[in-house]
Protein backbone atom coordinates (compact mmCIF):
# COMPACT_ATOMS: atom_id res chain seq x y z
CA UNK A 1 0.00 0.00 0.00
CA UNK A 2 1.97 2.99 -1.30
CA UNK A 3 1.67 6.42 0.25
CA UNK A 4 -1.44 7.95 -1.38
CA UNK A 5 -1.56 11.40 -2.96
CA UNK A 6 -5.06 12.05 -1.62
CA UNK A 7 -7.20 10.89 1.28
CA UNK A 8 -9.13 7.65 0.90
CA UNK A 9 -12.70 8.83 0.42
CA UNK A 10 -15.63 6.85 1.77
CA UNK A 11 -19.28 7.24 0.83
CA UNK A 12 -20.35 5.79 4.17
CA UNK A 13 -21.29 7.78 7.26
CA UNK A 14 -18.83 7.82 10.17
CA UNK A 15 -18.65 4.25 11.50
CA UNK A 16 -19.02 4.62 15.25
CA UNK A 17 -22.70 5.47 15.72
CA UNK A 18 -23.76 2.25 14.00
CA UNK A 19 -21.15 0.27 15.97
CA UNK A 20 -22.47 1.74 19.21
CA UNK A 21 -26.01 0.55 18.46
CA UNK A 22 -24.75 -2.92 17.57
CA UNK A 23 -22.62 -3.21 20.72
CA UNK A 24 -25.44 -1.97 22.97
CA UNK A 25 -27.79 -4.49 21.39
CA UNK A 26 -25.40 -7.28 22.38
CA UNK A 27 -24.28 -5.73 25.69
CA UNK A 28 -26.86 -3.29 27.12
CA UNK A 29 -25.03 -3.47 30.47
CA UNK A 30 -22.39 -1.11 29.04
CA UNK A 31 -24.85 1.73 29.66
CA UNK A 32 -24.02 1.38 33.36
CA UNK A 33 -20.54 2.75 32.65
CA UNK A 34 -21.91 6.10 31.46
CA UNK A 35 -21.25 8.93 33.90
CA UNK A 36 -18.69 11.45 35.13
CA UNK A 37 -15.48 11.29 37.14
CA UNK A 38 -14.95 14.30 39.45
CA UNK A 39 -11.63 12.73 40.48
CA UNK A 40 -10.32 14.08 37.17
CA UNK A 41 -10.39 17.59 38.64
CA UNK A 42 -8.09 16.52 41.47
CA UNK A 43 -5.79 14.96 38.87
CA UNK A 44 -5.71 18.29 37.02
CA UNK A 45 -4.77 20.11 40.23
CA UNK A 46 -2.01 17.58 40.98
CA UNK A 47 -0.58 17.70 37.44
CA UNK A 48 -0.62 21.51 37.30
CA UNK A 49 1.05 21.68 40.71
CA UNK A 50 3.70 19.21 39.54
CA UNK A 51 4.51 21.29 36.48
CA UNK A 52 4.70 24.48 38.52
CA UNK A 53 6.99 22.78 41.04
CA UNK A 54 9.30 21.54 38.28
CA UNK A 55 9.27 24.99 36.63
CA UNK A 56 10.41 26.48 39.94
CA UNK A 57 13.20 23.92 40.29
CA UNK A 58 14.39 24.55 36.71
CA UNK A 59 14.28 28.36 36.90
CA UNK A 60 18.08 28.67 37.18
CA UNK A 61 19.13 25.44 35.48
CA UNK A 62 20.88 24.89 32.15
CA UNK A 63 19.03 24.69 28.86
CA UNK A 64 19.95 21.02 28.45
CA UNK A 65 18.54 20.06 31.85
CA UNK A 66 15.34 21.94 31.05
CA UNK A 67 14.93 20.11 27.73
CA UNK A 68 15.80 16.69 29.13
CA UNK A 69 13.40 17.12 32.05
CA UNK A 70 10.68 18.26 29.66
CA UNK A 71 11.20 15.22 27.43
CA UNK A 72 11.46 12.62 30.18
CA UNK A 73 8.96 13.99 32.73
CA UNK A 74 7.19 17.13 31.55
CA UNK A 75 5.87 15.58 28.35
CA UNK A 76 3.95 12.95 30.32
CA UNK A 77 2.48 15.57 32.64
CA UNK A 78 1.53 17.87 29.78
CA UNK A 79 0.03 14.96 27.84
CA UNK A 80 -1.93 13.93 30.91
CA UNK A 81 -3.34 17.45 31.11
CA UNK A 82 -4.38 17.20 27.46
CA UNK A 83 -6.26 14.01 28.30
CA UNK A 84 -8.02 15.81 31.15
CA UNK A 85 -8.86 18.68 28.76
CA UNK A 86 -10.33 16.04 26.49
CA UNK A 87 -12.42 14.69 29.39
CA UNK A 88 -13.70 18.14 30.24
CA UNK A 89 -14.51 18.82 26.60
CA UNK A 90 -16.93 15.89 26.75
CA UNK A 91 -18.36 17.13 30.09
CA UNK A 92 -17.06 13.99 31.80
CA UNK A 93 -15.70 15.69 34.94
CA UNK A 94 -18.69 17.59 36.35
CA UNK A 95 -22.37 17.79 35.49
CA UNK A 96 -22.38 21.55 34.94
CA UNK A 97 -20.77 22.65 31.69
CA UNK A 98 -19.30 25.79 33.26
CA UNK A 99 -17.45 23.64 35.84
CA UNK A 100 -15.99 21.53 33.04
CA UNK A 101 -14.91 24.64 31.16
CA UNK A 102 -13.20 26.07 34.24
CA UNK A 103 -11.45 22.72 34.71
CA UNK A 104 -10.02 22.66 31.20
CA UNK A 105 -8.84 26.27 31.47
CA UNK A 106 -7.04 25.36 34.69
CA UNK A 107 -5.41 22.40 32.94
CA UNK A 108 -4.31 24.71 30.13
CA UNK A 109 -2.38 27.15 32.32
CA UNK A 110 0.92 25.24 32.24
CA UNK A 111 0.59 24.19 28.60
CA UNK A 112 1.78 27.68 27.67
CA UNK A 113 -0.38 28.03 24.54
CA UNK A 114 -4.14 28.51 25.11
CA UNK A 115 -6.06 25.77 23.32
CA UNK A 116 -8.55 24.06 25.63
CA UNK A 117 -11.69 26.00 24.67
CA UNK A 118 -10.89 25.90 20.95
CA UNK A 119 -10.15 22.18 21.26
CA UNK A 120 -13.61 21.57 22.69
CA UNK A 121 -15.20 23.26 19.69
CA UNK A 122 -13.45 21.30 16.99
CA UNK A 123 -13.11 18.00 18.86
CA UNK A 124 -16.86 17.53 19.29
CA UNK A 125 -17.24 18.16 15.55
CA UNK A 126 -14.56 15.53 14.95
CA UNK A 127 -16.79 12.94 16.62
CA UNK A 128 -19.92 13.91 14.73
CA UNK A 129 -18.33 14.55 11.33
CA UNK A 130 -15.29 12.28 11.38
CA UNK A 131 -13.42 12.70 8.10
CA UNK A 132 -15.42 15.64 6.73
CA UNK A 133 -12.65 17.92 5.48
CA UNK A 134 -14.50 21.17 6.22
CA UNK A 135 -15.45 20.14 9.78
CA UNK A 136 -12.88 17.70 11.14
CA UNK A 137 -9.78 19.49 12.44
CA UNK A 138 -8.17 16.15 13.26
CA UNK A 139 -7.79 15.59 9.52
CA UNK A 140 -4.58 17.20 8.19
CA UNK A 141 -4.89 19.98 5.64
CA UNK A 142 -4.00 18.98 2.10
CA UNK A 143 -1.16 21.52 1.89
CA UNK A 144 0.12 20.13 5.20
CA UNK A 145 0.19 16.58 3.81
CA UNK A 146 1.88 17.64 0.57
CA UNK A 147 4.48 19.69 2.43
CA UNK A 148 5.31 16.85 4.81
CA UNK A 149 5.58 14.16 2.15
CA UNK A 150 6.65 10.63 3.07
CA UNK A 151 10.30 11.13 4.04
CA UNK A 152 11.51 10.49 7.58
CA UNK A 153 12.79 14.07 7.85
CA UNK A 154 9.53 15.57 6.66
CA UNK A 155 7.44 13.47 9.04
CA UNK A 156 9.82 14.13 11.95
CA UNK A 157 9.57 17.89 11.41
CA UNK A 158 5.78 17.60 11.15
CA UNK A 159 5.63 15.82 14.51
CA UNK A 160 8.07 18.25 16.09
CA UNK A 161 5.89 21.16 14.95
CA UNK A 162 2.58 19.36 15.39
CA UNK A 163 1.13 22.05 17.67
CA UNK A 164 1.89 24.68 15.00
CA UNK A 165 0.23 22.68 12.23
CA UNK A 166 -2.82 22.08 14.42
CA UNK A 167 -3.07 25.82 15.00
CA UNK A 168 -3.08 26.46 11.24
CA UNK A 169 -6.06 24.19 10.52
CA UNK A 170 -8.99 26.25 11.91
CA UNK A 171 -9.22 28.70 8.94
CA UNK A 172 -10.47 25.86 6.73
CA UNK A 173 -13.18 24.96 9.28
CA UNK A 174 -15.55 27.67 8.18
CA UNK A 175 -18.58 26.35 10.04
CA UNK A 176 -16.95 26.23 13.48
CA UNK A 177 -17.05 29.35 15.64
CA UNK A 178 -13.95 29.62 17.82
CA UNK A 179 -14.12 33.11 19.31
CA UNK A 180 -16.32 33.34 22.39
CA UNK A 181 -16.23 34.75 25.91
CA UNK A 182 -14.78 31.46 27.13
CA UNK A 183 -12.11 31.55 24.39
CA UNK A 184 -11.04 35.01 25.53
CA UNK A 185 -11.04 33.90 29.17
CA UNK A 186 -8.89 30.88 28.26
CA UNK A 187 -6.46 33.00 26.22
CA UNK A 188 -6.06 35.78 28.77
CA UNK A 189 -5.72 33.32 31.67
CA UNK A 190 -2.94 31.31 30.02
CA UNK A 191 -0.98 34.35 28.84
CA UNK A 192 -1.35 36.11 32.20
CA UNK A 193 -0.24 33.03 34.13
CA UNK A 194 2.80 32.46 31.95
CA UNK A 195 3.73 36.14 32.08
CA UNK A 196 3.56 35.96 35.86
CA UNK A 197 5.80 32.86 35.88
CA UNK A 198 8.23 34.64 33.54
CA UNK A 199 8.43 37.74 35.76
CA UNK A 200 8.79 35.65 38.94
CA UNK A 201 11.19 32.89 37.82
CA UNK A 202 12.54 33.86 34.42
CA UNK A 203 12.54 32.38 30.90
CA UNK A 204 13.71 28.85 31.75
CA UNK A 205 10.50 28.11 33.64
CA UNK A 206 8.33 29.18 30.71
CA UNK A 207 10.62 27.32 28.31
CA UNK A 208 10.03 24.20 30.39
CA UNK A 209 6.27 24.59 29.96
CA UNK A 210 6.63 25.14 26.22
CA UNK A 211 9.07 22.24 25.75
CA UNK A 212 6.80 19.89 27.67
CA UNK A 213 3.94 20.87 25.35
CA UNK A 214 6.01 20.38 22.18
CA UNK A 215 7.23 16.96 23.26
CA UNK A 216 3.84 15.83 24.59
CA UNK A 217 2.19 16.22 21.20
CA UNK A 218 5.21 15.86 18.91
CA UNK A 219 8.45 14.01 18.30
CA UNK A 220 8.11 11.68 21.27
CA UNK A 221 6.57 8.22 21.82
CA UNK A 222 3.53 10.07 23.17
CA UNK A 223 3.26 11.86 19.83
CA UNK A 224 2.57 8.50 18.17
CA UNK A 225 -0.87 8.73 19.76
CA UNK A 226 -1.94 11.08 16.97
CA UNK A 227 -0.82 8.48 14.42
CA UNK A 228 -2.41 5.61 16.30
CA UNK A 229 -5.89 7.07 16.44
CA UNK A 230 -6.86 7.38 12.77
CA UNK A 231 -3.92 6.75 10.41
CA UNK A 232 -4.73 3.72 8.29
CA UNK A 233 -2.54 0.73 9.04
CA UNK A 234 -5.30 -1.49 7.68
CA UNK A 235 -7.17 -0.36 4.53
CA UNK A 236 -10.49 -1.52 6.01
CA UNK A 237 -10.25 0.32 9.33
CA UNK A 238 -10.05 4.04 10.13
CA UNK A 239 -9.98 4.16 13.95
CA UNK A 240 -7.48 2.26 16.12
CA UNK A 241 -6.88 1.63 19.80
CA UNK A 242 -3.62 1.24 21.68
CA UNK A 243 -3.39 -1.35 24.47
CA UNK A 244 0.10 -0.78 25.83
CA UNK A 245 1.74 0.23 29.12
CA UNK A 246 1.69 3.99 28.42
CA UNK A 247 -2.06 3.91 29.02
CA UNK A 248 -1.20 3.86 32.73
CA UNK A 249 0.40 7.30 32.38
CA UNK A 250 -1.97 8.56 29.68
CA UNK A 251 -5.24 7.87 31.49
CA UNK A 252 -6.41 5.18 29.03
CA UNK A 253 -6.48 7.58 26.10
CA UNK A 254 -5.26 4.72 23.92
CA UNK A 255 -8.71 3.12 24.08
CA UNK A 256 -9.75 5.20 21.12
CA UNK A 257 -12.27 2.93 19.41
CA UNK A 258 -13.97 2.52 22.76
CA UNK A 259 -14.07 6.29 23.26
CA UNK A 260 -15.51 6.96 19.80
CA UNK A 261 -18.13 4.28 20.35
CA UNK A 262 -19.08 5.58 23.82
CA UNK A 263 -18.24 9.26 24.27
CA UNK A 264 -20.17 9.50 27.56
CA UNK A 265 -17.94 7.03 29.42
CA UNK A 266 -15.01 8.58 31.35
CA UNK A 267 -11.39 7.55 31.01
CA UNK A 268 -11.26 5.28 34.07
CA UNK A 269 -14.02 3.01 32.71
CA UNK A 270 -12.89 2.73 29.10
CA UNK A 271 -11.03 -0.61 29.55
CA UNK A 272 -14.25 -2.14 30.88
CA UNK A 273 -15.92 -1.65 27.51
CA UNK A 274 -13.51 -4.00 25.79
CA UNK A 275 -13.75 -6.44 28.71
CA UNK A 276 -17.55 -6.49 28.39
CA UNK A 277 -17.62 -6.76 24.58
CA UNK A 278 -14.37 -8.47 23.54
CA UNK A 279 -15.86 -9.87 20.34
CA UNK A 280 -16.34 -6.31 19.04
CA UNK A 281 -12.78 -5.12 19.83
CA UNK A 282 -10.41 -8.07 19.77
CA UNK A 283 -11.23 -8.63 16.11
CA UNK A 284 -10.02 -5.11 15.21
CA UNK A 285 -6.45 -4.10 14.37
CA UNK A 286 -4.85 -2.43 17.39
CA UNK A 287 -1.44 -1.18 18.49
CA UNK A 288 0.81 -2.60 21.21
CA UNK A 289 3.58 0.04 21.24
CA UNK A 290 3.57 3.79 20.61
CA UNK A 291 7.37 3.72 20.31
CA UNK A 292 7.28 1.05 17.60
CA UNK A 293 4.51 2.94 15.81
CA UNK A 294 6.54 6.16 15.94
CA UNK A 295 9.47 4.49 14.19
CA UNK A 296 7.22 2.84 11.66
CA UNK A 297 5.52 6.14 10.84
CA UNK A 298 8.83 7.91 10.37
CA UNK A 299 10.56 5.33 8.19
CA UNK A 300 7.74 3.55 6.35
CA UNK A 301 7.39 5.44 3.06
CA UNK A 302 3.96 3.87 2.54
CA UNK A 303 2.53 5.87 5.46
CA UNK A 304 2.01 9.62 5.15
CA UNK A 305 -0.52 12.27 6.18
CA UNK A 306 -2.82 11.23 3.33
CA UNK A 307 -3.14 7.78 4.97
CA UNK A 308 -6.52 8.77 6.36
CA UNK A 309 -10.17 8.16 5.54
CA UNK A 310 -12.24 11.20 4.54
CA UNK A 311 -16.02 11.23 4.27
CA UNK A 312 -18.23 12.02 1.33
CA UNK A 313 -21.30 11.39 3.48
CA UNK A 314 -22.19 14.14 5.90
CA UNK A 315 -24.96 12.48 7.87
CA UNK A 316 -26.70 11.64 4.61
CA UNK A 317 -25.67 14.80 2.74
CA UNK A 318 -23.05 14.13 0.10
CA UNK A 319 -19.96 16.33 0.33
CA UNK A 320 -17.67 15.98 -2.66
CA UNK A 321 -13.87 16.33 -2.26
CA UNK A 322 -12.22 19.39 -3.74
Amino acid sequence: MACPKEFTFSTDAEPHSSRTKLILKDHPEIRELIGRNPLSFLIIVALVASQVGLAFFLRDQSLWLVLITAYVIGAFISHGLFVMIHEGSHDLIFKRRSANLLSVVLADLVNCIPSSIAFRGYHLKHHTFQGIYELDADLPSRWEARLTGNTALGKALWLLLFAVFQGLRPPRLREIKFLSAWWWFNTLSVFAFNFWIFTMWGPMSVLYFLSSLVFAVGLHPLGARWIQEHYMIDPNQETYSYYGPFNLLAFNVGHHNEHHDFQSIPWNRLPKIRAMAPEHYDTLVWHRSWTRLLWRFLFDKDICLFSRTARTNRAGLQVLPE
